[in-house]
């Protein structure tokens, strides 16, 4: 799939599901999203970059806690839902920008972190997009990534990645920790931290923020319940589909 047609396809998919993902418990709460805040209270004067801002809600976290927030996505429909979202909440240091996360339209060193939530598994090209973020960095500044994170292990990498394609097409791939260090080592940013959680997925809501096609969620149950055993205790995997996944929240840095 060329980088444009995938963009197309990621827009397609989001677009028309904003107003389901600024109501998706899943995205708006979560520890990872505390501990986002808790981290930018550091940074009180802080210009930061949402890249892949989805329905806005680690946008809404980090203006309660920095000077400025640049919501930036792919998908028009997103940015009109975290516009109209900021101002019920109240919150006059948002902006959004639309566009590609390989592509960032932003002059070099404008920013001082760049947060990334539940985003980057739909990234074409993740080194690319790494490269634009140590860019738009200030000397100093920090890059923020939290995603769902593949096990490592090949058995359960190719079950999740599997699910993940079937419930979305514009799903490219989630990384591992391993990979994301190795990435970010490419990119020359220095990795800083990183913390793992567990988090649950319930199959409907799951199912249904996507839209995902009856034909394509009866497959994903098919291949659930051929799954071994040792992947269905891995995951947790429920009699009803649902299950549980890992999650990253690394932190890297661009030189002083």
């Amino acid at each position: 799939m060329t980088t444009q047609s995938h963009h197309d396809n990621v827009e397609k998919q989001f677009g028309s599901q904003a107003s389901a993902y600024l109501a998706s418990a899943v995205h708006a709460s979560g520890r990872d999203l505390v501990r986002l805040g808790e981290r930018l209270s550091a940074f009180p004067q802080a210009q930061v970059l949402d890249l892949g801002c989805g329905a806005g809600h680690a946008s809404f976290v980090a203006a309660q806690h920095v000077a400025h927030v640049t919501a930036y996505d792919l998908s028009g429909q997103m940015l009109d839902v975290v516009t109209h979202a900021a101002k019920d909440k109240g919150l006059n240091n948002i902006s959004t920008r639309q566009g590609y996360a390989e592509s960032l339209p932003f002059d070099d060193e404008t920013y001082d972190v760049v947060i990334s939530r539940y985003s980057a598994h739909h990234w074409h090209d993740v080194g690319q997009a790494l490269r634009e973020i140590k860019r738009v960095l200030k000397p100093g500044g920090i890059f923020i990534i939290m995603d769902i994170m593949s096990p490592g292990n090949p058995v359960r990498d190719i079950w999740l990645q599997t699910v993940e394609a079937l419930r979305d097409t514009s799903h490219v791939r989630n990384y591992s920790s391993g990979e994301w260090f190795a990435m970010i080592t490419e990119a020359g940013l220095v990795s800083r931290s990183l913390v793992t959680d567990r988090l649950p997925l319930e199959f409907s809501s799951w199912i249904a923020r996507m839209r995902t096609p009856d034909t394509l969620s009866q497959a994903i149950r098919l291949y659930q319940e051929s799954a071994s055993a040792e992947v269905k205790a891995y995951f947790d995997l429920q009699e009803e589909g649902s299950f549980t996944s890992d999650t990253i929240l690394a932190e890297a840095q661009k030189a002083g």
